[in-house]
């Protein structure tokens, strides 16, 4: 395994990865952040059959920092990955290739380490051919921007201002470490908001480092008024001008499913993986 960083490989690896989305989603959308702290490791170049990215050693240096401590993963040789993947004590692997599962389960067997695998359903756009204004239509978009009587006002772009009511908010929030990342999230990344009267945050959802939609939340009083929708229906006017899917992760319920389906919503052929490692 070597890294990575030419800037004309990386574009060379962005593109090629495109063509193997949804299992790839992980890692290619990390694209839009390898300038920012991620190292990316191949196989061989350039008809590479692994991908891994990490965060550079000097900052992982908290053990019980789960975001930092990020490794993802896409192969298109999954029975090879137990030569080359070295496994720290803690390993938070999110991807969407199960079968990378088996090799993550037998080196945790032979490190006496404890595994757990989270599983969930991926839930995405397509990538748009062409950037235009005038494909609203075509991707379904017209309908998203919901009633208009909002009596919020729309933040464009959150910042690290709000970190306070997100990391509240989110279930795996409320700790120190937590806030640390949302806050990353907030100053690298767009995160779209509804304010309300007192020009707080009611609605909001936040891009993390992988261009993945997390964080997203309404205060209860102010739900079911079509915030979240106004919300999503903005990030994927941004994903279109990016070129980049839209996408999510939810719990594998039929009634997740079908409320996400009469808007519009698929979920992906594959799922939404997490394997974390711990002694």
């Amino acid at each position: 395994m070597f890294v990575l960083h030419e800037p004309p490989k990386l574009q060379i690896l962005y593109e090629s990865l495109e063509k193997s989305i949804p299992e790839s989603l992980k890692v290619r959308e990390l694209g839009e952040t390898w300038e920012r702290g991620v190292k990316l490791l191949v196989d061989t170049w350039p008809d590479y059959q692994m991908v891994i990215t990490w965060h550079r050693k000097e900052e992982m240096k908290d053990d019980l920092d789960h975001y930092t401590n990020t490794y993802h993963i896409f192969t298109k040789a999954p029975d090879k990955l137990e030569e080359v993947l070295a496994l720290p004590i803690l390993l938070l692997s999110p991807g969407c290739q199960v079968n990378v599962g088996a090799a993550i389960r037998k080196i945790s067997a032979a490190k006496s380490v404890q595994e757990d695998h989270l599983r969930a359903t991926v839930i995405m756009t397509e990538i748009p051919v062409e950037p235009k204004t005038s494909s609203d239509d075509q991707m379904g978009l017209s309908s998203w921007e919901g009633p208009g009587h909002h009596s919020g006002s729309f933040q464009n772009i959150l910042d690290a201002f709000h970190v306070g009511p997100v990391n509240e908010q989110w279930n795996f929030g409320k700790n120190e470490r937590n806030l640390k990342y949302i806050e990353c999230c907030l100053q690298n990344f767009p995160g779209f908001g509804v304010l309300g009267p007192e020009g707080d945050p009611i609605s909001w959802i936040v891009m993390e480092q992988s261009c993945e939609m997390r964080m997203g939340y309404t205060v209860p009083k102010y739900r079911d008024k079509g915030y979240m929708k106004k919300i999503s229906f903005h990030f994927i006017k941004y994903f279109i001008q990016k070129k980049m899917p839209f996408y999510f992760h939810v719990s594998r319920d039929e009634e997740n499913l079908q409320a996400l389906g009469s808007i519009g919503l698929k979920a992906a052929p594959c799922g939404w993986h997490q394997w974390e490692t711990h002694s």
